[in-house]
């Protein structure tokens, strides 16, 4: 949500922000345009009705001094101004009430400003590598995809899950299941002994409300699960986790404020239609560690930095291969500022894929949830900022592993950081 003040003051910023995001020229100075006017409304209709207000008020008081001195005639004529004001006045707050309603809701519709050190670009073709972290491991044989290797073993069954629940699901089974949960259970107690997270484990249900805080909604309700009239699978952890700070006043000694959960996560992947249709890389319920910080508007690069270090040591920890890249601004998310985005090498595709984005949102989420701090020795709260990062998907790491530590013989080698939780195997092949 954006700061109507800044743009009456600065419209051309607006402007600017969104032609970087892609948006036409015309179309943004238009867009601007509206906002403009209808904050003009809103603020005349607001000026109006208070001096209705006041002259109401005034009338009033004047009947009894026109009264007290035997003038009925300006008595009867201040009677009838009073009652002319008091249907004037309800039909001007009504439209002052919608054209405030228009206006928050125009605003709600556009996504956040980019920062300045953020690449200019029309999509992921423009992004910026800025490291590589590890090798892409030797095959002596092609390598299989995630999918052929758990079918393979026996564990993985797409088909079973289509029949219980439609596509974009799979069944895991047996030591497979046991993976995918060695593999969170060592993501989130990383977070938790390591990085200094607060473990949470929120509902994965949650209000309209929380959803328009995160942004979520309305832009995207088609891509989420509704369960209920007002109430929604959450897509992230990143919703439950971020509006735990929602209408309230922190002390800016309580900052930063670092939350981890390890949930289900739901999506209904509108938006991808013939996109990776086999295996679990796109899927409809899925598995994540997701990364949240709250802190002050001086530090959240610095913490989204620090976050980013984060993810990317569990991932060195299964000694899987990635790259970072910077993304640019035709790519970046709605809510987000400025994003990294890890990408881990999978082999069996010969491709790098996306298995963590690092976001600062700065405060575009804070005023949706009206998320504030009061500063030392200042009068007035000034809104948080809000960071969020996956550390990391779950099911793409299982995936990740399976396709860099296959074996000719379609076994699986377990990651030595995950022997322990795996109960001391080694090897996972089929029964």
């Amino acid at each position: 949500m954006h700061d109507i003040r800044w743009i009456r003051e600065e419209p051309q910023g607006l402007a600017r922000a969104l032609t970087r995001r892609g948006t036409d020229a015309g179309e943004a100075q238009a867009l601007v345009e509206a906002l403009k006017a209808l904050d003009e409304r809103r603020r005349a209709g607001i000026v109006k009705l208070e001096e209705l207000q006041a002259r109401r008020n005034s009338a009033s008081k004047e009947i009894g001094v026109a009264k007290k001195a035997g003038n009925n005639s300006l008595a009867e004529a201040l009677m009838a101004e009073v009652a002319a004001l008091k249907t004037d006045i309800p039909a001007l707050e009504e439209d002052v009430k919608v054209a405030e309603a228009e206006l928050n809701e125009t605003l709600a519709a556009i996504p956040n400003v980019p920062l300045d050190i953020v690449p200019n670009g029309a999509d992921e073709h423009d992004n910026v590598e800025i490291a590589r972290v590890g090798t892409k491991p030797a095959f002596g044989f092609a390598p299989k995809q995630h999918f052929e290797l758990g079918e393979g073993l026996g564990q993985m069954d797409f088909e079973v899950a289509a029949k219980l629940s439609g596509a974009r699901f799979v069944v895991l089974k047996g030591q497979l299941a046991r993976l995918e949960r060695a593999i969170g259970q060592l993501f989130i107690n990383t977070h938790v002994d390591e990085h200094g997270y607060t473990e949470v484990a929120p509902p994965i249900l949650v209000k309209d409300e929380a959803m328009f805080g995160t942004a979520q909604l309305p832009k995207f309700r088609e891509d989420q699960f509704r369960a209920g009239e007002d109430m929604w699978l959450i897509p992230t952890a990143e919703v439950p986790l971020t509006n735990l700070v929602a209408q309230s006043i922190l002390s800016e000694e309580e900052l930063p404020l670092r939350f981890t959960a390890l949930t289900p996560c739901f999506r209904a992947e509108a938006g991808s239609a013939g996109r990776d249709t086999r295996g679990m890389i796109r899927q409809h319920q899925f598995n994540k560690v997701e990364m949240v910080s709250i802190t002050t508007p001086e530090n959240s690069l610095e913490e989204q930095e620090r976050m980013l270090a984060c993810a990317q040591n569990v991932l060195n920890k299964l000694g899987l291969h990635h790259r970072v890249v910077t993304l640019c601004t035709g790519d970046m998310g709605f809510a987000s500022a400025r994003t990294f985005d890890i990408e881990v090498w999978l082999p069996g595709q010969d491709a790098y894929r996306e298995i963590s984005s690092v976001s600062t949102c700065t405060d575009f989420q804070a005023r949706r949830m009206n998320a504030r701090y009061r500063p030392k020795d200042a009068k007035s709260p000034r809104f948080v900022h809000t960071l969020n990062g996956s550390g990391v998907a779950v099911g793409r790491a299982l995936v990740a592993v399976l396709e860099n530590y296959q074996n000719e013989d379609g076994s699986v080698t377990v990651p030595e950081a995950l022997v322990t939780y795996m109960g001391g195997l080694t090897r996972i092949e089929r029964a």
